[in-house]
């Protein structure tokens, strides 16, 4: 199947400096080190990459920098949408004059849209640009679950085109696998869950531990593809450890302090999140031992 946005997408993080300011250097770095290992495109400006504390001038630079360094080998994916519709319209037309290759769409957080609500804000940011567009459910974060149902509606949009799904909820994937048309790509918003949205049809997972096994991650989902189904079994539940790993803090507090750990300098993620509690950081360390990717001595 011929997928927009390709099948292993990082939600790439945003390295701070000392000042807690962007550090585009180590930016450009860690973008060029994703292509290759194994990620066909990057979301800039996401959950991971801090978005509640970037400015609109922050995200268009960093969505720039992500375009001069890996636009002609990957695609950019931009992070415009917040629980503002008119704001979001705006930054994603912004988005849309410096070249990115798609918007992904975060569900209205903090005022919790009923179902109606949330499908006048999608289709006015659909209507305002003509890219692609990945919408984002993610109801842990934002308070609000978008129905399948809605995301059919949506999908007759003509470039509403994907859904990164990240409620956790198998029975959810079941009824859009029902609901939605042929050639509409779900993709996992959760590691964990990679396995089982493929199995229910979607094409791959915009991914948070894809910084550190990106290729392991890219073959998982071409066996499966291949209909390997016990090797693609076999290689989740060998990643399923650090899957969990990185999320036994609030994203990104975890996948920055592994980052440092293997030589990307990324910084503090900024205030309200914080470092990581060294108990928990002593779990993530074990878990990379295990995986080889530090050395025994850290």
């Amino acid at each position: 199947m011929e997928v927009c946005f390709g099948r292993v997408v990082t939600a790439v993080v945003t390295p701070f400096d000392e000042r807690g300011e962007i550090n585009e250097s180590v930016f450009r770095r860690l973008l060029r080190f994703l292509v290759e290992n194994g990620s066909d495109g990057v979301v800039v400006a996401g959950t991971t990459g801090e978005a509640p504390t970037l400015s609109e001038e922050e995200k268009l630079r960093l969505f720039d920098v992500a375009l001069e360094e890996i636009g002609d080998v990957a695609k950019v994916i931009a992070g415009t949408c917040t629980y503002n519709t008119k704001e979001s319209v705006r930054l994603s037309k912004e988005a849309e004059k410096l070249g990115v290759h798609g918007i992904l769409a975060v569900a209205p957080y903090y005022n919790r849209p009923p179902q109606h609500g949330l499908y006048q804000h999608f289709r006015a940011i659909a209507e305002a640009v003509s890219l692609p567009i990945m919408l984002y459910n993610i109801p842990s974060r934002t308070g609000v679950n978008i129905d399948p149902e809605t995301v059919a509606r949506l999908a007759e949009c003509k470039n509403i085109m994907a859904l990164k799904e990240a409620s956790g909820n198998p029975d959810q994937l079941s009824r859009l696998a029902l609901l939605l048309p042929r050639g509409f790509a779900v993709y996992s918003g959760d590691d964990n869950m990679t396995l089982v949205v493929l199995a229910l049809g979607g094409v791959g997972v915009v991914s948070v531990a894809s910084h550190l096994v990106g290729r392991d991650i890219k073959r998982m989902i071409l066996a499966f593809e291949r209909g390997e189904v016990e090797e693609a079994r076999s290689i989740h539940l060998r990643l399923y450890p650090l899957f969990r790993a990185l999320f036994l803090s609030t994203n990104p507090i975890p996948i920055k302090r592994a980052l440092q750990l293997v030589g990307f300098e990324v910084g503090e993620a900024r205030p309200p999140l914080c470092s990581l509690e060294q108990e928990k950081e002593e779990k993530l360390i074990e878990v990379m031992r295990q995986l080889g990717l530090v050395p025994a001595c850290v």
